[in-house]
């Protein structure tokens, strides 16, 4: 009998690389603006530190080692890219009569859940990322920097690593970090992303305003929706490309464009992402079989909704630990 014994240096590896996945994927996700790029840069982060371990000479933490490998993977990954735009990072907002435009060519931003990058607070225990770093309006704000300014910024103010770190991390002088971090935050000014409500958890009044927008959605009751709006709340659901702003647009928008016909068309499942309430919203089709249709993602200020994001791609779904039609769907016979 062939005993095969595992090299302990991948078992050292492993043990000691595997507890910073999760932040590490918050890391990639915030510098790409895409869940399943930054899966797939943690991957090669992974592969090309195992590849390289036996030369890692304890110079830096492993953790501070992982991060420059991660960093100089996304840097590459952006090469030649185009950044991820939201709707309201294109322009104006539109009247909610207009025709709707998609654009499939476009890589859109994308959400991603709390619980694979550790900013879930149903387990504050495991939480890992500050749930203000991933927050959206953060992410779409990072989205507009330069690649290098853009790690930069997230290393130094996001992940407080020093800026001798941060010049090693990216092979120049601690002189043109400090530069590029300046560029960095003047142009997020510019920017100027809404400070959200970030709490450490949700209030009461805000747990029940979560109620009635699902039981808005799900009674087919769009104009309960307007008092449950901030007055400039708005409302973007990619790769359509406008968005409109104040809840009479936004509930005479989904009046028009909604497949919904009636009570029940629409399901939607809890869930959270980038810091944010969420719910997966499933659409019943003319099987009467309820198929994945978006995910929201929710902002809160006090105890109104001031923006939702609606995402149309259905592939964030198993991401989210969500299957694809709802569980109370009736099951195609066997």
């Amino acid at each position: 009998m062939t005993v095969v014994v595992e090299n302990p240096v991948d078992q050292d590896f492993t043990s000691l690389a595997d507890p910073y996945r999760r932040e590490l994927l918050a890391h990639c996700y915030r510098m790409l603006g895409s869940v399943h790029d930054a899966e797939d840069l943690v991957q090669e982060t992974y592969l090309r530190a195992w590849r390289a371990y036996d030369r890692f000479e304890g110079r830096s933490s492993l953790r501070t080692w992982l991060y420059r490998i991660a960093t100089s993977a996304c840097l590459t990954a952006l090469e030649g890219r185009n950044r991820r735009p939201l709707p309201t990072g294109l322009g104006g907002p539109s009247e909610p009569d207009v025709t709707l435009v998609q654009r499939h060519e476009v890589p859109w931003l994308e959400p991603i859940p709390d619980a694979i990058v550790g900013a879930d607070e149903s387990d504050p225990a495991l939480v890992v990322t500050s749930r203000e770093s991933i927050r959206l309006a953060f992410i779409a704000a990072l989205q507009h920097l330069p690649p290098r300014q853009r790690a930069v910024l997230i290393l130094r103010d996001v992940l407080r690593f020093r800026a001798a770190e941060v010049a090693e991390t990216l092979g120049v002088t601690t002189t043109a970090v400090n530069s590029l971090l300046q560029r960095a935050r003047a142009q997020l000014e510019q920017i100027d992303p809404q400070a959200d409500d970030v709490e450490e958890s949700m209030t009461t009044e805000q747990r029940d305003l979560l109620d009635r927008y699902v039981a808005a959605f799900e009674k087919y009751d769009i104009r309960s929706l307007v008092d449950l709006f901030t007055s400039d709340a708005a409302w973007e659901m990619p790769p359509f490309t406008a968005w409109f702003q104040g809840p009479e647009n936004i509930c005479q928008l989904i009046l028009n464009a909604c497949p919904a016909k009636g009570p029940g068309d629409q399901l939607m499942v809890p869930t959270s992402a980038n810091g944010q309430p969420a719910f997966g919203l499933y659409m019943r089709d003319e099987s009467g079989v309820h198929q994945a249709f978006q995910i929201q993602v929710l902002t809160l200020h006090g105890t109104r909704v001031s923006h939702v994001g609606a995402f149309f791609e259905t592939s964030l779904f198993p991401a989210f630990g969500l299957p694809m039609t709802h569980p109370s769907s009736p099951q195609p016979a066997p």
